[in-house]
């Protein structure tokens, strides 16, 4: 029956989809560790970039799943435009994956004179304490979330692109009240004003 094909056929481009995801992150670790990873800074709106991100995540929200973004400041930054796509688009997606039906997850882009600052907020299911040090090493899982699919890779690779682009992440984390990612980089680097 076309019901049943059309469940195979999902399944199916679902499975290869999540192996797909899985040979990137090898193939990313493995050229980060070899030093073939470069930032190439480039001017770019970071607002309409971000936003981009988050409507490209729609088909992967669950029921009743939001993404608010919200921008502050000046929207011209100088960062590495492919580097900074792939860390919000991990930060995103692991919020969708850890957080119930019906929830929000909050985005922010804030640009100003000091620093250009951007979090990713969710109300999931949060980190245990322990595990929170650990967070950023290859492979690394924490423990309230070993029944869901992932490799441990991700945040080991959004920390490293963070680096290459010169900044820092930070995360705040309550068990069962949600998780929120706070990203920094310098603004003298990025003399948007260079236009």
């Amino acid at each position: 029956e076309q019901d049943k094909r059309d469940k195979h056929i999902q399944r199916i481009r679902s499975a290869v989809s999540n192996l797909t995801d899985i040979l990137n992150e090898f193939l990313s670790i493995g050229r980060i560790e070899e030093g073939r990873v470069q930032a190439n800074f480039s001017n770019f709106n970071m607002k309409e970039q971000i936003q981009l991100v988050c409507s490209e995540m729609s088909p992967i929200i669950r029921p009743g799943q939001q993404i608010i973004y919200t921008h502050r400041g000046k929207t011209n930054v100088y960062l590495d435009l492919s580097l900074l796509r792939n860390v919000i688009i991990n930060l995103v997606s692991n919020a969708i994956k850890f957080s119930a039906e019906n929830s929000q997850i909050d985005v922010l882009g804030e640009v100003n004179e000091k620093n250009i600052l951007i979090s990713v907020k969710d109300y999931g299911l949060g980190i245990p304490d322990d595990d929170k040090k650990h967070l950023f090493e290859r492979f690394f899982r924490a423990k309230n979330v070993t029944n869901i699919q992932g490799t441990g890779l991700g945040l080991h690779i959004v920390s490293k692109y963070v680096e290459l682009m010169h900044g820092t992440i930070e995360v705040n984390s309550e068990l069962e009240k949600g998780t929120e990612f706070n990203i920094q980089f310098p603004y003298e680097q990025n003399s948007a004003d260079r236009r």
